[in-house]
């Protein structure tokens, strides 16, 4: 059974159709990136797999169970997580403070605890700071974890956002354009850390990228999207040879 099964999906706003008759099946541990022109529809899809927007048809499996009429709360306790293209820090919090937020789904005293702040709550709250801390070890931001985020250097408010989407514990993560604005440099950094989640912590991993480069040096599989519907699918290699894929990108 693949993670994440995706049949038919499709939305409509109004009368017109922003997602249409989208396949998509990735199985535990891979890492596959969906592709295409602005515009495509790749982050509706974010927005359908995450309970953002409810699919107008479709079914969306995490392990054979459905997600579709879920809340975006409900999901991310299933286990699937997500960045924003555009992100989306607590600026005015730690470094810290930002990973530590995360753990708000895994937390076990109660609110009249974390008003008394019992020893039920300090202990808890220990422990959410040593996990924490490990995660950002792992991430290389260890010496920043006193920092506010707004004065991180913009690729590294981009990897504190992967960090703290990794600190829900998912099963599924999905990355949208974490490269945009990034300069190479800041964007090989950041292929290294994709694969390190990956290989560390065993996370799947769904991204959006315009950057091909990154997508053909990390991606096992590629889906293309075009005006909402399905242009291409299967390995880098043959994807992005494809004619109709690179008519799409450059135009005629």
């Amino acid at each position: 059974m693949a993670l994440l099964d995706v049949k038919d999906l499709g939305i409509s706003f109004g009368g017109l159709k922003a997602v249409e008759h989208v396949n998509l099946s990735i199985e535990k541990g891979e890492l596959f990136g969906l592709i295409g022109p602005n515009g495509a529809g790749k982050t509706t899809v974010f927005n359908l797999l995450t309970g953002v927007y409810q699919p107008t048809c479709g079914t969306i499996l995490l392990n054979g169970k459905k997600l579709e009429g879920k809340s975006p709360a409900e999901i991310s306790r299933r286990g699937v997580a997500r960045t924003f293209q555009n992100i989306r820090l607590f600026k005015r919090m730690t470094v810290l403070e930002n990973v530590m937020v995360a753990f708000h789904n895994q937390v076990t005293y109660s609110l009249l605890d974390g008003m008394l702040h019992t020893k039920r709550y300090r202990e808890a709250e220990k422990q959410v700071r040593r996990q924490a801390a490990t995660i950002l070890d792992v991430f290389g931001l260890e010496d920043e974890k006193d920092t506010l985020a707004v004065n991180l250097p913009y690729g590294k408010q981009r990897k504190l956002e992967i960090a703290r989407a990794l600190a829900t514990s998912p099963q599924l993560l999905l990355l949208d354009e974490p490269a945009a604005g990034m300069n190479p440099n800041e964007t090989k950094e950041l292929m290294d850390t994709i694969q390190l989640v990956r290989k560390q912590y065993g996370t799947t991993i769904l991204l959006i990228e315009h950057d091909m480069k990154l997508v053909s040096g990390i991606c096992e599989k590629l889906l293309v999207l075009n005006f909402g519907t399905e242009l291409a699918s299967g390995v880098p290699e043959e994807v992005l040879k494809n004619p109709e894929v690179v008519t799409a990108y450059l135009g005629e």
